[in-house]
């Protein structure tokens, strides 16, 4: 048997293969921001997103503690990657000002459809087959060196109160399809779908 050999590498980021997700917040002045973010984990029906601190988002969710996480389908990447230069905040922070620029209407930008809520204020975006809306209870600033080199972060806790998918998601009438639903997963920044190989299931499988 071979045994493998390894490098001491420092990758520029660590996304090993995560969800994407487009977050949407509450502007001062009532209109709804969205933004991708690729740093989430989900444990029962408590979110946790990092978010970049100079960010709209960041800022949002610390004023008004509501949001929606929409999941995008594997389809919707250059959707995605249109909203990925772009920030709300206005003028762009100088840690984001050689790559970024500023965009009012994101909606309008990634030809994206705001719908309304139904218990929180932000708007869901309707192409996302998975939408989440969320009440923000905590955020807290994340630490570490090579982090505060690019400006630093936050750790925004949120419950989510309300789930809406796509009707052809959705079997038994209460449970998401494995075998049809897809994130689109960010790999070291290349855009990727599931391959829908199934290995197997846990004992805790429903479906």
């Amino acid at each position: 048997m071979t045994r493998p050999k390894f490098q001491t590498i420092e990758p520029k980021i660590l996304y090993f293969g995560t969800p994407v997700a487009l977050i949407s917040s509450l502007n001062e002045d009532g209109e709804t921001n969205v933004a991708p973010i690729s740093s989430f984990w989900a444990l029962g029906w408590t979110f946790l997103l990092g978010l970049n601190e100079s960010t709209k988002t960041a800022d949002n969710v610390q004023r008004h503690p509501e949001c929606v996480v929409n999941l995008p389908a594997p389809e919707m990447w250059p959707q995605v990657e249109k909203l990925a230069p772009l920030t709300a905040k206005n003028p762009v922070p100088e840690v984001k000002a050689a790559q970024y620029h500023y965009e009012r209407e994101k909606f309008h930008a990634a030809a994206l459809t705001p719908l309304s809520s139904e218990l929180v204020q932000p708007a869901r975006v309707k192409e996302c087959p998975v939408q989440m809306e969320a009440r923000v209870r905590s955020t807290r600033p994340l630490g570490g060196e090579k982090l505060e080199k690019i400006g630093g972060a936050i750790a925004a806790e949120v419950e989510i109160v309300r789930v809406h998918v796509a009707s052809n998601l959705v079997i038994n009438e209460r449970h998401i399809n494995p075998a049809k639903w897809s994130p689109l997963i960010y790999n070291f920044r290349h855009y990727y779908r599931l391959a829908f190989t199934e290995l197997g299931k846990t004992f805790r499988a429903e479906v």
